[in-house]
């Protein structure tokens, strides 16, 4: 049976048929977003739903061609690809112009577009190719070292572009690390960092007869002994030291309010101390028992400690001015409704009006006046819930949910690890899109800035996806064709 014929049996054309139905939806949302009351039709190519028909037939046709290579060529180019994207996002910070505020777009003639949405699928392949060679696994933390100098170079360089949002996507890949078999005390770590930074932040403002910080930190430090006794209690199965470890720390805790009657104690420094003999009472304990597990969560306690005294260096002075304020909306440290909470706000106000049944095609009003800034790409999902309405989005998210699980289906049925791995981080990618979008346009998630995918106006973030997926389906068609 010749190429073309098998592929014809082997291509999943139920994933097809999804990744057509969202973009054709993505179409008709645009146009929704977009429309103009003296618009002539959605086919008006001086409008954004004509041009976005436009990225829509080149992704069609980047689809098609990608399931004409031999799928080989995807594993042995895999590296080329990975450091030709990195030489491309190294030229955009260099010649890229600020576009507001960031140097991410390359503007050749009229066509603006986005290498780091290249860098996904780049990344994704290479960490795919070194993951499948010889017989690599996750064991130890060396073995993660390399996988983590593949993430953060890209990361990197997007982030000296100031994308942070397009940066932070690269975190989703863990989720595919962690189904390689990564110790499951890495993602531990990242919600830890997650929980202690909010926390930090969150109760940093002075609070009634409290010195400014303290509340933050207290809170902070008591998470971080609220994991040691956890961890020691269910995980290591030290019932008894557990019982000793309580007893002294509120021993410590009355100790400090009975000498705050006479002395004016730093409770900061009262519950970092209290912390850090509890500490060190579990890295003794540890090497008397030789439990290794005891040892990590020492370290974790005490590097947790540390980051929480650097969050507020974090927050300062490593993050934008712009991702402060939206930080301090989202945790309702201010009430921004004119300036960095007017979007969510204006987004929220939108989705509400919908109701039920929404208040149909090309009829909202929230969208039409145009009070939703950026609701044809980061914001489409307020114009879904207007014209829409609660029904509506449900479909649109139900169809990712169906896409989702579709890509975790190909995933598994891999026989070579490469594809795989590949899936793997296509399925990671997706779902963080998804979350992260959806989240910040109902604003439970921070606003940063990036597409939803195949819904968003934008020729490059319908390339980035459409290559990524259809990478994938030709990789998963290749298993029908070997047996062939």
């Amino acid at each position: 049976m010749s190429k073309n014929v098998s592929m014809k049996y082997a291509l999943d054309w139920t994933t097809v048929a999804y990744f057509v139905i969202l973009v054709l939806m993505g179409w008709v949302s645009i146009y929704g977003a977009s429309y103009n009351f003296d618009q002539s039709g959605i086919l008006d190519w001086n409008q954004r739903a004509g041009k976005q028909f436009v990225w829509i037939l080149t992704a069609f046709g980047i689809g098609g061609m990608l399931l004409l290579v031999d799928y080989k060529m995807y594993n042995f180019f895999a590296y080329f690809i990975y450091a030709a994207t990195i030489a491309l996002l190294i030229l955009t910070i260099f010649v890229a112009p600020d576009i507001k505020g960031s140097r991410s777009w390359l503007v050749i003639g009229p066509v603006s577009f986005q290498p780091a949405e290249l860098a996904k699928m780049a990344t994704s392949l290479a960490l795919a190719r070194f993951m499948s060679s010889y017989n690599y696994k996750i064991k130890n933390w060396k073995d993660i070292i390399p996988l983590g100098m593949f993430i953060l170079l890209p990361f990197i360089l997007i982030i000296l572009q100031k994308e942070t949002g397009s940066a932070l996507v690269f975190v989703a890949l863990l989720l595919m690390l962690y189904r390689e078999g990564m110790n499951g005390i890495v993602l531990l770590m990242i919600v830890l960092a997650i929980i202690l930074f909010v926390v930090v932040i969150r109760f940093s403002m002075a609070t009634i007869g409290v010195e400014q910080g303290t509340v933050g930190f207290i809170a902070a430090m008591l998470l971080i002994l609220a994991l040691q006794l956890g961890y020691a209690f269910f995980l290591a199965r030290q019932r008894k030291e557990t019982g000793y470890s309580l007893i002294g720390i509120a021993v410590m805790t009355i100790f400090t309010l009975i000498i705050n009657q006479w002395y004016n104690v730093n409770f900061n420094y009262a519950s970092i101390v209290i912390v850090i003999l509890t500490t060190f009472y579990w890295l003794f304990n540890g090497i008397l028992n030789r439990n290794k597990q005891i040892w990590m969560v020492a370290a974790i306690s005490i590097g947790s400690v540390f980051f929480c005294y650097s969050s507020d260096y974090l927050f300062e002075k490593v993050l934008e001015p712009h991702q402060q304020v939206r930080i301090k909306v989202l945790l309702n440290m201010e009430d921004d409704l004119s300036g960095a909470g007017y979007n969510v706000n204006q987004s929220k106000i939108a989705i509400g009006s919908g109701g039920f049944f929404g208040k149909g095609f090309l009829n909202g009003t929230q969208t039409k006046l145009k009070y939703v800034p950026e609701q044809d790409t980061d914001f489409i999902f307020c114009t879904v819930g207007e014209e829409h309405g609660f029904w509506g989005s449900t479909l649109v998210l139900f169809i990712y949910w169906l896409l989702l699980m579709r890509i975790l289906r190909i995933a598994e049925r891999q026989r070579e690890s490469f594809n795989r791995i590949y899936a793997y981080c296509v399925a990671s990618i997706f779902f963080f899109h998804l979350m992260i979008n959806v989240g910040m346009v109902l604003g439970i998630m921070p606003v940063i800035g990036i597409p939803l995918p195949f819904f968003s106006y934008g020729g490059s973030s319908l390339w980035g996806f459409t290559i990524m997926l259809f990478i994938l389906l030709r990789l998963d068609a290749s298993r029908i064709e070997r047996l062939r």
